[in-house]
């Protein structure tokens, strides 16, 4: 029984260590053991892994003297950066999916490495978008960084979840192989609602935004995985990716109304 536990210890930390390599540019010493078959449920954790550090540089460039609309461009650049532009890059090639009349020739569009009209206006959206919310969100913008950060990527593991995968291959594939139902979905859940009760704990005035933000979060990570699925009939990597830039996106401009 012990050497069960102790075996799936350490295939838990190497499947972390093996998400941090494939979603972020942290590196890693090459002698760590990775793991990247089992990833995906820690997505969500390294997300607010990210959404701290953001914070940290954030509260930097306030102490410096930087406008908050300065730091919000620096911080929402620094996000795409850190993760390679891997889901912003979803965002471009779903987009230039969606453009495609004929659902069959989707897929097709996607695959190709040029970058259409509608996949870089989609794109600017995005990120103009996430600087215009975030630089409205005056408060409590630590919380904020950590709580999108982690939804948005809640949002790729439901998508996992619930919806088919529509290539054989891809950089999305092993993602759906080796994805264990409800396990690595419930994970993130716990992490995530664990930093709300955190926040809460700490901040007992502020409940109704803790659990306010955690509902945004489920409700559109949920939501944009749904649609997404419905324009497509399934998931590929590309949307992964755009799920998890969309979800940021929307929860940023929402959160921007209450001035949290």
């Amino acid at each position: 029984m012990f050497h069960t536990i102790y075996n799936n210890l350490i295939d838990s930390f190497t499947s972390l260590l093996g998400g941090i390599t494939f979603y972020t540019i942290i590196p890693l010493p090459d002698q760590w053991p990775k793991n990247f078959q089992s990833i995906a449920r820690w997505s969500p954790i390294i997300g607010l892994g990210i959404g701290g550090l953001l914070s940290i540089i954030d509260t930097l460039l306030s102490l410096v003297g930087f406008p908050i609309t300065v730091s919000s461009a620096l911080i929402i650049s620094l996000g795409i950066y850190l993760t390679g532009g891997l889901h912003l890059d979803g965002v471009l090639d779903s987009a230039d999916g969606l453009a495609v009349i004929n659902p069959k020739k989707r897929l097709e569009v996607m695959q190709d490495s040029v970058t259409g009209a509608f996949g870089v206006m989609a794109g600017i959206i995005v990120i103009l978008l996430k600087i215009v919310a975030l630089s409205a969100i005056v408060n409590h913008r630590a919380w904020v960084f950590m709580m999108v950060a982690g939804w948005g990527r809640w949002g790729q593991v439901s998508a996992i979840a619930f919806y088919p995968y529509l290539k054989p291959t891809g950089k999305g594939a092993f993602h759906k192989q080796y994805f264990k139902r409800p396990q690595d979905l419930l994970g993130g859940l716990v992490g995530l609602w664990g930093m709300t009760g955190v926040f809460i704990a700490l901040n007992p005035e502020l409940w109704q935004l803790g659990l306010r933000v955690t509902g945004i979060g489920m409700a559109i990570a949920l939501g944009v995985g749904a649609w997404f699925n419905h324009r497509f009939g399934g998931q590929t990597g590309d949307t992964y990716g755009a799920v998890v830039e969309w979800t940021e996106t929307l929860m940023l401009c929402l959160l921007s109304i209450h001035r949290s």
